[in-house]
């Protein structure tokens, strides 16, 4: 799952969503599509915070190009 990128990630991360709303698991299958589910948003949150930064840094570089 590290090497998933962000719509990958969120688009495995509906599905999971979507079957869990449909209910019909076991509890042993619920938990571990619960626990997939968890990774796929932490590394849906790790793309956001990437992208934040970069917009950030970009930001910041550009403040100090017009201070010049």
């Amino acid at each position: 799952m590290a090497g998933f990128g962000y719509e990958r990630a969120r688009d495995e991360l509906v599905n999971v969503v979507k079957i869990l709303e449909q209910g019909g698991l076991d509890l042993d299958e619920s938990l571990a599509l619960w626990e997939r589910g968890e990774a796929l948003a932490n590394r849906c949150e790790e793309h956001l915070a990437g992208a934040r930064k970069r917009v950030e840094e970009a930001l910041h570089r550009t403040d100090l190009e017009e201070r010049q």
